[in-house]
């Protein structure tokens, strides 16, 4: 078995250690499993459309025809987003 050395948020090692703690097994026992579940979004299965319905239109503020002309709203959005720097 090969060593691979990654560097994790203080919160995830926090609840990796808590993990290996309860369960008394080593912490690359407990990061081993994870690595090997599968992935939510990909169990949950559905479309793109499915996976991010709940962002479609969640962004206030933007044309309405966006999508049919954005050569013509380009520029502008990034002028706009340089203006706010």
């Amino acid at each position: 078995m090969k060593t691979l050395t990654v560097r994790l948020p203080d919160s995830l090692v926090t609840e990796i250690e808590h993990e290996s703690q309860v369960r008394r097994v080593s912490k690359s026992d407990v990061v081993r499993e994870r690595l090997h579940q599968p992935r939510q979004a990909a169990v949950a299965g559905g479309t793109m459309r499915e996976l991010l319905g709940d962002l479609i239109g969640s962004v206030e503020g933007l044309p309405t025809d966006l999508a049919a002309n954005k050569k013509k709203y380009l520029p502008i959005l990034i002028r706009a987003k340089k203006l706010h720097r």
